[in-house]
């Protein structure tokens, strides 16, 4: 049994047809996308048609609903998601036959590595939004870079591109230290936040899966605001790049100022001297360190100040992050992907800067080890909104021991709405919502289907 779970630099070696089980997920598509472009022929399956599915066979990809051994065809190597394991007919008959097998991370780390000038984006928080930044940056430059990203950029269509040139842009996630597949060129930490702690157990080792990524990296982006990522980066020998506000960091952000309600300009200095006047075209003074990120990767990636200056004006987010769906009864609707306690609190900080009358917090947890052992945290969130309505503990990888509800959070946020799921929110919103108001869906689950239906 040929099983990959580490790099292998002769992976694609006599590979002629890739099947990839999961095909229809955001992760999986633009590694489809960056070996369909190496002229492999390609398959894959899926429970579901979607819009990716649709693209695929776009592509010429041949795309099955349902999970058959049949599906296999003449493949020599498989490539699953992370929600596929032994049980799945295809992967226990490529398995069984012999056929290379590997999980997406594995071949996202020997793709990265095709191109010379990588870039990993790691931290709790901003990932996806300095993903988008910085491959924007390098797209509005003429390098065609490829992507890997976890959100919608409308810039180039989708959750990342293939790319022609030598640069690529990764989303790299701390989650089961799939990042650590990585060896990125420059290797970016935004933060570290208590998360993953239902995988790492401590704040210690998830600390340490942070230091083993900057030490896979040649070069270290980091934030010197964040003391987590300071602890890490106090032992790195490795050459870095820091940003900050209020630290002095290398890149510091200076005369900082809305220039519209939730939209921030500010001054960029490199070791105190003029680098580049961002005006960022998102909302939310998070954003800002999201930014400073991106300006650390300008000289490494042969890039100018002004090039920075235009992704930031012209960045406008992806989806799923402070993304406007529409209006229900004259109320503007906002999904976000926020699901920790520190990114709701951004979320609706931004928020309650635009000057809305009232803010609708619309709320679904995901998992029931983050809302038990961050309880009170996302209480105290939550108890910032005007109104919260709060929706089941979407349970995703874990299961249901009964021991945390919503009823729990909802008893230490007085006023808040329970219901029953999507549908029930979304009617609870177009009962009472009204001009004036901002309602923020708040989910990385499936609370977008009711964000939708809100605005239908």
């Amino acid at each position: 049994m040929a099983y990959y779970s580490a790099y292998d630099p002769k992976l694609l070696e006599s590979v002629h047809h890739v099947h990839c089980i999961g095909c229809g997920g955001s992760g999986m598509y633009p590694l489809i996308q960056i070996l369909h472009s190496r002229g492999l022929a390609l398959s894959g399956s899926d429970v579901e048609e979607t819009k990716i599915t649709a693209a695929e066979r776009e592509m010429g990809m041949t795309v099955s609903i349902g999970h058959d051994a049949a599906n296999l065809g003449d493949a020599d190597l498989v490539v699953y998601s992370a929600a596929i394991h032994s049980g799945n007919p295809e992967l226990d008959a490529a398995r069984a036959r012999g056929i290379k097998t590997v999980e997406r991370s594995v071949l996202l780390g020997f793709v990265s590595r095709l191109y010379p000038q990588s870039v990993g984006v790691a931290g709790t928080h901003g990932k996806t939004t300095t993903t988008g930044m910085i491959t924007t940056m390098l797209e509005l430059a003429g390098r065609d870079p490829a992507a890997v990203i976890g959100g919608k950029l409308p810039l180039i269509g989708g959750y990342g591109k293939a790319g022609s040139g030598t640069s690529a842009v990764i989303e790299a996630c701390e989650f089961s230290e799939t990042f650590l597949q990585l060896t990125p060129s420059i290797g970016v930490i935004l933060n570290i936040d208590h998360d993953h702690l239902d995988y790492y157990g401590t704040m210690g080792k998830l600390k340490l899966a942070f230091q083993k990524f900057a030490l896979l990296s040649r070069t270290v982006v980091f934030n010197m605001d964040d003391r987590n990522t300071l602890d890490v980066m106090n032992s790195i020998d490795r050459p870095v790049l820091s940003f900050g506000i209020e630290e002095e960091a290398r890149f510091r952000a200076v005369n900082l100022q809305e220039y519209r309600p939730g939209f921030y300009e500010f001054d960029v200095e490199e070791l105190g001297e003029p680098f580049a006047h961002l005006r960022l075209g998102v909302p939310g003074r998070h954003n800002v360190y999201n930014a400073l990120a991106m300006c650390c990767c300008v000289r490494p990636l042969g890039l100018t100040p002004a090039d920075a200056e235009r992704a930031a004006a012209e960045f406008k987010g992806t989806g799923r992050r402070f993304e406007i769906k529409g209006e229900c009864n004259g109320a503007v609707v906002v999904d976000d992907y926020a699901h920790h306690p520190a990114e709701m609190a951004a979320t609706l900080d931004t928020a309650r800067r635009m000057g809305y009358d009232r803010i609708i917090a619309v709320h679904q947890p995901f998992t029931y080890s983050r809302t038990k052992e961050l309880m009170d945290d996302f209480a105290a969130v939550l108890n910032t909104a005007d109104v919260s309505v709060l929706l089941p503990i979407m349970g995703s990888r874990e299961v249901d021991d009964g021991s945390v509800s919503t009823a729990d959070l909802a008893a230490k946020v007085p006023g808040s709405v329970v219901v029953d799921g999507l549908e029930s929110a979304a009617a609870w919103v177009k009962a009472n919502a009204k001009k004036g108001d901002l309602v923020v869906c708040m989910s990385c689950g499936d609370l977008y289907k009711a964000a939708d239906m809100m605005v239908e």
